[in-house]
């Protein structure tokens, strides 16, 4: 099997703009206005407030929904995968089904087979990330269940707040994993469109990069997330940016 020049920079750019989009997102949050940032705000307002309720049965409920849906997309995973390996026993069937459809790129088994596994690849990664965001809900619940209880006082007010904020930042981790796991479902759907064309597929990527940074930076639930604290989209302020990262 010999991959075309153009299979092999396409590929080639389709990995370092994933992983380059990830590292950008994640330098970029320090800097601007994001959903990583905003959920990162709630999530330390939401773990302050637990400190200081009576009952704690709804926080329980709303994390315990979260969990069931990063419960879902990794067992779903697991049968996408499943679907994935399937067609590399009758890879020259595919092959006459791409072949019947316009615009398709000449093809064989081999880059077939070789496809299929990269797919295979990506779910695979979405799979450990799911579970991994899984079992960090779950420390989530374990930090919930030992938050300093509402009529103690045997805990101060800062050793309250720092519950709040590194409990928070074990719950933004288990919100980042689950995030990234997401993410490889979009990049699969760019690279699905290899296996009828190279070019199809390079587009396809720019895409979905494209739909993933308006999602982030500015779409309207942003706008709305950020009014909750009188913020708009646009650079942190140099205030707010030391106290995310002090915090």
């Amino acid at each position: 099997m010999s991959l075309s020049l153009l299979d092999v920079l396409t590929m080639a750019f389709f990995v370092s703009v994933w992983f380059g989009y990830t590292q950008f997102a994640r330098i970029r949050a320090r800097s601007t206005y994001s959903l990583s940032y905003i959920l990162r705000q709630l999530r330390i307002d939401w773990m302050s407030t637990l400190t200081r309720k009576e009952h704690q049965i709804a926080d329980a409920a709303l994390l315990g929904n979260v969990e069931r849906v990063v419960t879902f997309f990794a067992s779903s995973t697991i049968l996408v995968l499943a679907g994935v390996l399937t067609p590399l026993a009758s890879a020259e069937i595919v092959v006459q089904v791409l072949q019947s459809l316009p615009f398709t790129a000449d093809t064989s088994p081999d880059k077939v087979r070789f496809k299929l596994a990269g797919l295979a690849l990506i779910f695979v990664f979405a799979f450990f990330k799911f579970t991994w965001a899984i079992r960090q809900f779950g420390f989530v619940s374990v930090l919930m269940g030992a938050a300093p209880q509402y009529r103690s006082t045997d805990f101060s007010d800062e050793q309250r707040t720092t519950f709040a904020h590194q409990a928070a930042k074990v719950f933004d981790q288990a919100g980042h994993e689950y995030n990234n796991g997401l993410r490889a479902y979009y990049f699969a759907l760019a690279y699905l469109c290899w296996f009828l064309h190279p070019g199809l597929f390079f587009l396809s990527t720019v895409v979905v990069i494209s739909v993933l940074y308006r999602r982030e930076y500015r779409s309207r639930v942003l706008r709305a997330l950020l009014a909750t604290k009188d913020l708009e989209p646009g650079r942190i302020k140099l205030e707010e940016s030391q106290n995310s990262e002090t915090q």
